[in-house]
Parts: C-alpha cells; structure tokens; sequence
C-alpha cells in the first residue's frame, strides 16, 4: 500500500508545497492569463497532477489513475447529478410558458433591473442553492436576468458572485453534514460558526450586485434597496444556524430577503433605469435559452405564478418529507456503499484515506430529490413523460463539455489528495503558526476552486484544519468553520460553476471571460474573511465562537 511523503523534495516542504501547487497554478493561469476554455484547461491540469504525484510525490501510476477514475464518478453522482436535474426542471418549465410566468411575476414587482438583479441572482438564487446547489442557482437565474434584459456576461456574473454566502448551508445542508462528518464535530456548533462568518458576505453581495449591474450610477440610486436586502438575509441566517436545521437556514433566509427587498424597493422613490421591453435571449452555444430542436414550439399562454413556483415548492415537500421519521431511515438503506478498488493509500502519519470509500445514495442524494420532485411536478406543468425525457437527453447533451471539464477538475483534486500533494500545500500553509487563521479561508477556497463543491472542500480539507487547530492550540470550530466559510467565496470561480454558467448564457468555451470578471470580487471576500476570522481566533471578536 502506498504510503505518501509529506516532503518528497529534497527533505524541503517549501519546495515540496510548490511542486505540489504547479496543477492549480496552471489552471489558474490558463483561465486567467491565456484565457483558455475551460474544457481545455481542466484536462491539462489534470495531466499536470498527475505527472507531479507519479514523479515527484511518487505515486505509483495504477494508484493516480484510479483515483482519477473514482473522481470522475463522484464527479457525475452526486456533485453533477444536481446540476443536470435541476437545470432540467427548469426547462420543463419553459415548454409550457411557465418560466415565463415566473419572469413576468419578477418585473411586475420591479422593472428596475437592479433590484431585479437583487432579486432574481440573490434570494432566488439562495433559495434554489439551499434546496439543490451544485451550480442550479447560477444557471437557472442567469437565463432569467438575460431574459429580463441584462447581457449574458453581466448575469452570468451576477449570479457566480450572488451563489456564494449561502453555499455553506446550500443543499440541504449538506457541506456542514460532511464536515461534521469528517471531523467529529457536532453539526449545530459547525453551523453556528459558520453563522457568524458568512453573514459578513452576505450583507455585502447586493451592493456589488447593483455596481455590476450598472456600475457607480446604480450604487448611488440603490444603495439602500441592497443594504436592505443584504442586512435581512444576513440576521436571518445568522439567527436561523442557532434556531433551526442547516437544511432550511438559506430556504428561510432567501425568502426573508425577498420580501424586504421588494418593500423597500416599493418605498424608494428614485428614477429607476426601467426595463419596458424584455431583450432577445442569445441563442447558440448550446445556450440553455434555447430549446432543442424537438422542442421549439413552445406555449405562449402564460399560466399562473403559483403554477410556475409548484417545482420548487415540491422540492422544499419532497425534501421534508424524505427527512421524516421511518422514511428517511428506508431511504438511506438504499444507499450503496463501494470499496474502490487500487485507491487504497496510507497519510505520511500511516492512517488510512477514507478516500477510497464512496457511497451512491440512489434515492437520498440532493440531484435524485430534484429529480422526483421534477416528476411530480410534469402533471401540474401540463408536460407528458416522453416530452420531459427528451428534455432531459438534450439537457445532457448542452451539458456535456461542463460535464467534462467538472469531471476533470474533481479528477484533479482525488489525484492530488492521493498522493499527498493536497496534504503538503495545507501543512506547507499552516506553517503561519499563530497567524494561520487567516490562511485558513484561504485554504476552503483553494479546496472549492479545485473541485468546484464547498462539500468536497470540507472532505478535503477539514480534517487538516482540526488537526492544525489542535497543534497550535486553536478552537477547532473556528478553524473547521472557516474552512466552510471560505470555501463559498471559491464557488464563484470554480470550474464547475464557471462551466456551467458560460453554457447557459451561451459562452460555451469562455469561461476565462467570466473567471477574470469574478476573480478581483473574490479575492477581496476571502482577504475580508479571513481578517474576521483571525479577529474570531483573538480577544477581540473570540466570544462569538460557540
């Protein structure tokens, strides 16, 4: 069995820590620098983790390629699984005119397209990634903001900023549920941690919601309305991790905000920049705006606004009642779990990875609820089986090379966790010492910019911050928390987020475009979290960890 080094190179960590950052270094400077696709990127970076574990942390070639291999699957179910369902509901709801209803229901209450953005990007969005997450959010809003008038590249990137502070409670609650997991933690102090720290994004997101939108003009007019939305959602989710189940902290939340944006947008009195026409969505690219071939003759009777909200009122059902008593208990016996074979490595301390254990929860997993719940609601949309599986196969088809590239990166971050480089880069890092909590952050986001899931960044790196904080004699919530927290500030620049939003305004293969228009937004997040929580590590603001 293979056993990995902590320090390959010449007995050197700093050396060793940065062979072992050449993969994501490369993927970072093609996006950004060269501004290649993503498709393309994602691969060679792969290539590059691997060569790097085979040769300098001397991971036998079997062992990388399995471990590939077994990132690959997890990549599809559950992280993708997601995804592809939820994008797939929403384009159901598009066959029959209900999308549009949903649209029109959005510009009644507001035709100022700041607010819409508010709006639409940040409590629908923190609604839908409290219920399903993996990247839903932004596809499903980005169409949305385009069709209500925004330009592809600014609702896109509206969206990749706005799906970010509700990440950690995001679907179901189900990166607090595997960090919990991974370090033995209880779940309500996790969530409580984390409570106290997103919340700082939150009530900021709006206001660069409103300047992306249109700039310095709209963050004069509408600084309030932001303010306003921002503060709501932030008390709220603050208050909701200690009162109620991380399942529904953003549901609540999202909804909260919402109302308050929408008062306060009624009670601003300010000559908004209206949208009176709806623009022309981009077709191409294998945009989700357009509609397969077979399907083009869409409805145009609007139906009702309530119609057109029942999928995902039947999400926020099927969820609570898959969580009841009795029924939750037979749901997780269908679960399946898998020993994969030749991923079998021992840490430098001789402990074994859990990294080889993957379980398929067939019926339990966020993508499958989505998937039901999608079903369910067919009859109320008006739309016959065979249609919806047509739907879903073309889906899968403008899915594809974000499929690809996501499969590719969680492939990338599976090879560098077994071999160790993920091991060293964290260890390389903690070497701050008393300073470390604000690397700490900084870790969760290179975690989730690598796999693109602040779920995967928590099984990646979680148990590394419990075990610094205990070597250097910190609180291991604060430092577990904080790697939740800033691993939400990567969502917006990972891959898979990336990928998927290029594909559904229609920019397949520009993902760099969009990674350059987030990038300097996220750097200041996690420099701002990462000062919080070194505050929480210290006198000054340690009283607010549980």
């Amino acid at each position: 069995m293979f056993t990995q080094l902590l320090v390959p190179v010449g007995g050197s960590l700093t050396l060793s820590a940065l062979l072992a950052a050449i993969p994501l270094l490369l993927l970072i400077v093609l996006l950004g620098v060269f501004k290649t696709p993503a498709r393309i990127a994602a691969p060679i970076s792969l290539v590059a983790a691997l060569v790097v574990g085979i040769v300098a942390f001397r991971l036998p070639a079997s062992v990388g390629l399995s471990g590939a291999a077994e990132g690959i699957v997890y990549g599809i179910f559950p992280i993708l699984w997601v995804a592809i369902n939820a994008i797939w509901l929403h384009k159901v709801t598009e066959l029959r005119g209900h999308s549009e209803a949903l649209r029109t229901a959005f510009t009644r209450v507001s035709d100022d397209r700041r607010v819409q953005a508010i709006l639409v990007a940040f409590c629908f969005g923190a609604a839908l990634e409290g219920l399903a997450g993996g990247g839903a959010p932004v596809a499903i809003c980005a169409v949305i903001l385009m069709a209500l008038g925004l330009s592809p590249i600014k609702a896109a990137a509206a969206c990749l900023i706005a799906d970010t502070s509700p990440v950690a409670f995001g679907a179901l609650g189900q990166p607090i549920d595997v960090l919990a997991t991974q370090t033995g933690l209880p779940v309500h102090d996790l969530a409580v941690m984390i409570g106290r720290q997103t919340p700082l994004l939150a009530l900021f997101i709006p206001l660069v919601l409103v300047f992306v939108v249109d700039g310095k003009t709209g963050l004069k007019q509408r600084w309030g309305v932001a303010l306003a939305a921002g503060a709501s959602f932030a008390a709220v989710q603050c208050a909701a991790s200690v009162f109620l189940t991380p399942a529904l902290v953003d549901t609540v939340a999202a909804v909260v905000s919402g109302v308050v944006t929408v008062l306060a947008a009624r009670a601003g009195r300010v000559t908004t920049t209206a949208v009176r026409q709806r623009a022309t969505v981009p077709a191409g690219a294998g945009g989700f705006a357009t509609p397969p071939a077979d399907e083009s003759t869409v409805d145009h009777k609007e139906p009702p606004v309530l119609a057109a909200l029942a999928p995902y009122l039947l999400i926020v059902a099927v969820v609570v009642i898959a969580n009841l008593p009795g029924i939750s208990d037979l749901i997780a016996s269908l679960t399946t779990k898998v020993h994969w074979p030749g991923a079998d490595v021992l840490s430098s301390e001789g402990k074994p990875l859990t990294i080889s254990k993957i379980s398929f929860a067939w019926v339990g997993a966020p993508g499958s609820l989505v998937l039901i719940a999608g079903l369910l609601s067919l009859p109320i949309l008006g739309v016959g089986p065979g249609r919806a599986a047509r739907v879903w196969l073309a889906n899968l088809w403008q899915l594809r090379w974000a499929i690809f590239t996501v499969c590719c990166v969680i492939a990338l971050s599976y090879v560098m966790n077994l071999s160790g480089q993920t091991t060293t880069l964290g260890v390389w890092l903690a070497g701050a010492g008393a300073a470390f909590p604000l690397v700490s952050p900084v870790i969760g986001w290179i975690g989730t910019v690598l796999t693109g899931s602040d779920t995967s960044s928590n099984t990646l790196f979680g148990l590394l911050q419990y075990t610094t904080a205990h070597h250097a004699g910190l609180s291991d919530v604060l430092l577990t928390s904080a790697n939740s927290s800033g691993g939400v500030v990567g969502k917006a620049v990972s891959l898979q987020n990336l990928a998927i939003a290029a594909v559904a305004v229609g920019l397949g293969g520009k993902e760099g475009v969009l990674f350059r228009r987030t990038i300097g937004w996220t750097v200041v997040m996690v420099v701002v979290l990462s000062v919080l929580v070194y505050l929480q590590s210290t006198p000054v603001l340690g009283w607010l960890v549980p």
